[in-house]
Formats: structure tokens, C-alpha cells, sequence
């Protein structure tokens, strides 16, 4: 099968597409036929050798993927060859086939597109999974959703909207993408090129009330605007750790106002426990995909063996939404 290769970690340039052996789905697995993958901030940072995949799984590139199944482990039950799916993958998705634990698919809605759907396991499930599941966003509550115009950050908006429709959103963004995400539904878009330090804006549009949830991934940079800017009992998430790991902490600060902070990611998850965020997922946001309340964003569609240009727009941070990988004919 054509897939996405390197010899070597390093720039772009580094991938190639190339032919290599088809996965074989263990007895837990379902063979997909890939249609669609999408391009993720991960994939950049495990290009460059610093975000190895978990042990046994694929060293391909690519966190997720839409397509439909081709193969059948011997112990999976409730799938069927031919069904459309989409899927959470520890690698290997950058390819024209791939594998995945049966508890990590879900069905792709009639009205969704391959396209569309391989934008859902790695974006939305990480906004669900830190906004609500572990930040527990609740409607008329306010949420700061940093990143503004990523594929996580759009996507945390667009579940805010469609889950917790009477929530107030902050989002930080590039001063070339504040206007759509105006348009996306956020509340007040600070640009964090101008105002690095936001607490004070945020002061203001909660009347010092601070917020509720934090969706961060700079890390270091923002650990003291963010503290700042959480109100009593707040959540700080950390999903990412951009500008640094080491910043000082006012400890006493985060006693008096019962503020947590937590370190989160998805990919190193237990088996279980990633298809026990899926299914809640399936549960309660993929019905607001099917019936179109949420609909991913693209920038842009590549074919596979435009591999190098599609990690450049990313690194160029170019796009607004997702970057999705075409990597064959449905």
C-alpha cells in the first residue's frame, strides 16, 4: 500500500510516499480502508523525532482517519466490512490502509463527508474531552479557548455552541484570524500579539468574576495571565506546552481560590480508556454532526503526495479549521 514515509526526523522535506505492507488487524481490530486523514499539530512534533507513538503502534504518521472497513478482527463484533467509520489511531494514518481498536470507531453520519469526518478523533475529541469531560463546562458558564482559528480551538467553539449554547467564550488569537473567529461564535477575541498579558480583558468582560475553564496549550507563557484570569473553583487544562515548561506558580493564590490545574493528553491513554471517551463522545456530540449543528471546518483538502506542502501550511500556521490528507478513492 502507498504510504507516508521517512527515513529520517527533521524538516518537511524528510516525507515521501512510498509503498510498505498492509497492516493486519489483531483480533480487536478492524481493517480500514483510509479515504481521508488529517494533518495535526502532533504529527509536526513527531516528524521531528520529539513525539514518539505509543509502544506497538504504527510508526506512520497520522492521528486519525475516515474510511470504511475492509477487514475484520476475529473477535469484533457490531462492525461490518463496508461500513463508513471514522477512527482515533495511534499512527499510522497517513496511508491507504490502517488499523484500529474497535472501541475507537464511530459511524459516520449519513451527511457527513470522508473529508469532514476525518477532522472529528483528533481535534473534536481532545476539545470534548478537556472542555467538558475534565473541565466540565456548564451552559452560562465562561470558557477561554486559546489558539484561535486551530483545528482544537475551532472545534472547542463550535461544541461550546452546539452543547452549552448559553456559555460565554474568550478565545486569543492571530490578528488575521479574529474576524472568523468572531464569526464562529466567540464572545470576545483578544489579540494575543498586542495584549500577552489578557487577564485584564478578561477582568473586565466578567466584571472581575475571572472565568470558569481554561483551554490552554502554550504552556509557560500564559501559566500567570491564565491563573489571573480563573475565577474561584476555575479549571486550567493543559493540553500543550509551546512556549516552555518551567513558570513560577502563586501557590498561595490558587489555595485561597480552590483553583485547579491539570495536564492532559489523549494519545498515551489506555486502550479502554480512550474508547470509553469515544463512546461518550458518540453519545453525546456526534448527534449535533449528524444533524449538521456542527459542521469541521477545512481549509484545505491535499492529496497524499502533497504531504510536504500540507505540513508547511501548518508550520505557516496558514490555515483556519483543518488540513485534511486525501489518501485515496472511497
Amino acid at each position: 500500500m502507498k504510504a507516508v514515509l521517512m527515513d529520517e526526523f527533521g524538516p518537511a522535506e524528510v516525507m515521501k510516499v512510498g509503498e510498505v505492507e498492509q497492516p493486519t488487524p489483531k483480533a480487536n481490530e478492524v481493517l480500514i480502508k483510509v479515504v481521508a486523514t488529517s494533518i495535526n499539530r502532533p504529527d509536526l512534533v513527531q516528524r521531528e523525532g520529539k513525539y514518539p507513538p505509543p509502544p506497538g503502534d504504527s510508526e506512520i504518521l497520522g492521528l486519525e482517519v475516515a474510511g470504511t472497513i475492509a477487514e475484520l478482527g476475529s473477535e469484533v463484533s457490531g462492525w461490518q466490512v463496508g461500513d463508513r467509520v471514522m477512527a482515533l489511531v495511534g499512527g499510522g494514518g497517513y496511508a491507504e490502509y490502517a488499523v484500529a481498536y474497535e472501541n475507537h470507531l464511530m459511524p459516520i453520519p449519513e451527511s457527513m463527508s470522508f473529508e469532514e469526518a476525518a477532522c472529528v478523533n483528533e481535534s473534536y475529541l481532545t476539545a470534548f474531552l478537556n472542555v467538558f469531560m475534565i473541565g466540565d463546562l456548564q451552559d452560562g458558564q465562561t470558557a477561554i479557548l486559546h489558539g484561535g482559528g486551530g483545528g482544537v480551538n475551532t472545534a472547542a467553539i463550535q461544541l461550546a455552541k452546539a452543547l452549552t449554547p448559553n456559555a460565554k467564550l474568550i478565545v486569543t488569537a492571530h490578528p488575521s484570524k479574529i474576524e472568523r473567529v468572531k464569526e464562529l461564535g466567540a464572545d470576545l477575541v483578544i489579540d494575543f500579539t498586542t495584549t500577552p498579558d489578557f487577564s485584564d480583558a478578561v477582568k473586565e468582560f466578567t466584571n472581575k468574576k475571572g472565568v470558569n475553564v481554561i483551554l490552554d496549550h502554550v504552556g509557560a507563557k500564559y501559566l500567570k495571565p491564565n491563573m489571573a484570569s480563573l475565577g474561584y473553583t476555575g479549571r486550567l487544562v493543559i493540553i500543550g506546552i509551546i512556549s516552555g515548561i518551567k513558570a513560577e506558580l502563586n501557590l498561595a493564590l490558587m489555595m485561597v481560590k480552590r483553583q485547579q490545574i491539570i495536564g492532559s493528553v489523549l494519545r498515551s491513554r489506555p486502550v479502554a480508556e480512550k474508547g470509553e471517551i469515544i463512546a461518550e463522545f458518540t453519545r453525546r456530540a456526534l448527534p449535533k454532526f449528524a444533524d449538521r449543528s456542527i459542521v469541521p471546518i477545512i481549509e484545505k483538502v491535499f492529496p497524499l503526495d502533497e504531504i510536504v506542502a500540507a505540513h508547511k501550511m501548518m508550520e505557516a500556521d496558514q490555515h483556519f479549521g483543518k488540513i485534511v490528507l486525501k489518501t485515496s478513492a472511497a
